[in-house]
Order: C-alpha cells, then structure tokens, then sequence
C-alpha cells in the first residue's frame, strides 16, 4: 500500500482502491457495449482522484480500450466514415482544452456532474424520440454540430459516446459497422488528446503508474461485459447504471 501511495496517484484506502479498480472496469464493460457504464466511469473517477486529475487518469485507460475495441470490430465500418466528424471534434477538443485550463478543480467538478446529469437527460430523449432526431441529422451542419459537441465534451469529461450515438444515426449503419466507426472515432480523437492532457499536466509520471495498476480492471470489464450481454437483459442493467450515475453526478456536485 505505500508503494502505491508513493509511486500513483491512488489512496491508501483500501475501499477506495476498490472503487477506483471498478471505475476501471466500468470502461471495460462499456467497450464490451454496455454503454451506460461510461458514464458511471467519469463520476467515480473524478470524485476519487478530483476532477481535473481524473481526465488524465482515464484517457490512457480509454485508448487500450479503444484499441482493443478497434482490433474486435476492425472488419466493420471504415476510417473514411469518420471524416465528417474529425475536423470539427478536433475544434471541440481545443475548445474543451482551453475551458480545463481556464477553471480550478473545484469548478471543474462541478462542471462535469452537470454535464453527465445534461447527457443522461440527452440519453432518454434520444430513445423516446429517436425518429425525431433521425429527422434531424437531415439539416446543413449536423455533422459539424455533432463532431464540435464530441470533441468538447470528450476533452472536459471523456464522455461524448451518447453525441457519438446521434451521429451514427445518420448514418443508418448495420451494427457490426456502427461498431466499428464507433471505435475508430473515439481511437482517433482520445489519441488526439494526448498532448493537450498532458500540456494541462493532467498526464504525468504518476498518473501513468496508475493507470499500469487499474489497466486489468478494464481486461476484467471487457470480459464480464461479454458475459453480462450473453446472460442479463440489458435494459434492466442500463436502467439501474442510469440511476446509479444521477446519483453519482448529484454527489459530485454537491459532495
């Protein structure tokens, strides 16, 4: 327990070590398609490592993830699919770059619980009006619109899989090839993000030694997401995550 004290950025608590590791498997299942873990993800993290310091701790835990993904779902998509999105996701990302320098932890904290509560709200819209939003992709600027709101948001709280979600929309794309553009967006943009995480100081030497000791929460996520998809509905899990993170976002905030 000292060395990790010593040598990460993790607390000698033990129960928090152990949330910290579930934060990391929480990636894991929503790269195995249990999409509403990622957003649980943020919330733990950020409110066990503070929330500037938690972006730079999950962003290499996401590639390795986002790498593995692109490895298992390489056979469907393309890389030219996400062109569209990559000039403006990279505007977002400088944007989003600019606001994480400008505030301090604390409201830096807060910014991100009200942007997962403003994402879970976003969420339920999205599947009670999904034909209304389909209508939508059909204006000048979506795509724009959509790869500026990913970029922003997945540099402040590495959270854009539900704007991602709308976009793909648009695409009207088989599943296995939704996957795949899926995947190789967010290896591209989370890649892309490397250096202005670590201008912001928020990838360091003790944050990497931490993400060595969380990496296989995510193997272990990635695993028991295939699992939980093979033997439990999935609406009823994504329901309780759904409630899980509200509550989660609301303790960020006000904790």
């Amino acid at each position: 327990m000292a060395w990790l004290t010593e040598h990460t950025l993790l607390p000698g608590d033990s129960f928090i070590l152990l949330l910290a590791f579930f934060g990391a498997v929480c990636i894991g299942l929503s790269k195995a398609g249990l999409s509403g873990t990622s957003t649980l993800n943020v919330v733990l993290m950020a409110k066990i490592f503070g929330a500037k310091p938690s972006v730079g701790i999950v962003l290499p835990l996401l590639i390795v993830a986002d790498f593995m993904g692109y490895v298992l779902n390489r056979k469907g998509g393309s890389w030219k699919s996400i062109i569209p999105m990559v000039p403006p996701a990279i505007a977002g990302v400088v944007l989003g770059w600019f606001m994480l320098d400008q505030i301090d932890n604390a409201s830096a904290r807060i910014v991100i619980g009200w942007l997962i509560i403003a994402l879970l709200i976003f969420n339920l819209v999205l599947n009670a009006r999904r034909q209304d939003f389909i209508a939508l992709t059909e204006h000048k600027g979506f795509s724009w619109t959509m790869g500026f709101m990913a970029g922003a948001v997945t540099m402040i709280a590495n959270a854009a899989g539900p704007v991602m979600t709308v976009y793909l929309l648009s695409q009207h794309l088989e599943k296995k090839d939704h996957l795949g553009v899926f995947s190789r967006f967010f290896l591209f943009i989370n890649l892309f993000k490397v250096p202005f995480s670590a201008d912001l100081g928020i990838i360091n030497a003790p944050s990497l030694m931490t993400n060595l000791v969380l990496f296989p929460g995510v193997i272990c996520g990635i695993l028991l997401g295939w699992q939980i998809l093979k033997r439990i509905p999935q609406k009823p899990f994504e329901l309780l995550l759904f409630w899980l993170t509200a509550f989660a976002a609301v303790w960020l905030i006000w904790g």
